[in-house]
């Protein structure tokens, strides 16, 4: 039986307040554009932080961002610990991260996104004093079979048979960085392939827990707010991820403990990243990628952008191509 409390209680984030959020990662995505290939990738996420919290004040909710742009003394807007919304509706924890993969789009490539994601007041983690999080995501195959705390090679052979399929067959993401490279070379040893990320961790997760999705498990060490974004999607698709805190050096250890965290190889399991199943993500697409298209112009007088709406409560995917007037936005 369905339950269907979240949608009718108007203290909890509901499918209407899932489609008003995405007004606000279309206009961070669409202010992004001018910057793509250009660069610059402070004016595009200063641009697209701007465009995202000017939405975000029009929406019924009272958003507490819980996962943002820093701290107050280093972001003028968006930051961790501000309000945003009219203050009318659900109390709210917000995630947001105006342009996931910042590089990727000063550089003109593809898979980067405009990211929120919410859920009930107090449920999202607040995993901010640790900046990088290790991290495992599989699609639904994946929970109870796989392991972070397993070596790579035994994670592969357990989701390939769970998946029914050949070791040599599975297909696993990673950022591509200098930490990863006894990984990658461990997943390779183990016979499978590897997609390597620049940027774009949040799509990388994503994309290995959808149906039919092109990868089957993403792994490796990235951003902990994307960790939390990505757990918000991942529950919702009924998919596993796992994230245990990186602290790069001692005084980031301890503001971890100051802050209450659990450091010290703990595994924070998915219900722990956020709690409950009342969740909501939104994501846009800047450029092109698997998990959406990038803004577009059509014929000189429109501006075209596809968005994703994953929502726990209901466990869907929807799939939303909007067309804007151009003059509307110069």
């Amino acid at each position: 039986m369905v339950s269907l409390t979240a949608d009718m209680s108007p203290l909890h984030p509901d499918r209407n307040l899932a489609l008003e959020l995405v007004r606000a990662t279309e206009a961070a995505a669409i202010r992004s554009v001018p910057f793509i290939g250009r660069g610059q990738k402070e004016l595009a996420d200063g641009a697209a932080v701007d465009a995202m919290r000017a939405f975000l004040t029009t929406v019924n909710f009272d958003g507490l961002i819980v996962i943002g742009e820093g701290e107050k003394d280093n972001a003028p807007m968006l930051f961790n610990g501000e309000h945003v919304g009219t203050g009318r509706g659900p109390q709210c924890d917000i995630a947001v991260d105006p342009i996931d993969g910042t590089t990727l789009t000063a550089e003109g490539r593809n898979n980067a996104l405009s990211v929120l994601a919410v859920s009930d007041r107090g449920t999202m983690l607040d995993a901010s004093s640790v900046f990088y999080m290790d991290k495992i995501v599989t699609g639904p195959a994946g929970v109870g079979v796989v392991d972070i705390r397993l070596p790579v090679a035994e994670n592969i052979e357990r989701l390939a048979k769970a998946l029914g399929k050949r070791v040599d067959e599975l297909v696993v993401s990673v950022l591509n960085r200098p930490r990863h490279q006894k990984l990658i070379q461990e997943i390779r040893d183990a016979g499978a392939g590897t997609r390597l990320m620049s940027d774009g961790d949040v799509a990388g997760g994503i994309n290995a827990a959808r149906y039919n999705a092109r990868t089957d498990m993403c792994i490796g060490v990235g951003g902990s707010p994307e960790g939390i974004v990505t757990a918000s999607a991942i529950k919702a698709l009924g998919g596993h991820i796992q994230g245990r805190l990186w602290p790069r050096d001692d005084d980031e250890k301890q503001r971890g403990i100051d802050a209450g965290l659990k450091l010290d190889d703990y595994v924070y399991e998915a219900e722990e990243l956020v709690t409950g199943n009342n969740t909501i993500f939104v994501a846009t697409g800047v450029t092109n990628g698997e998990l959406v298209a990038g803004v577009r112009r059509s014929g000189g007088e429109h501006i075209v952008t596809e968005s994703v709406v994953i929502r726990g409560a209901s466990g869907t995917l929807r799939r939303i191509t909007s067309e804007h007037l151009a003059s509307k936005w110069l």
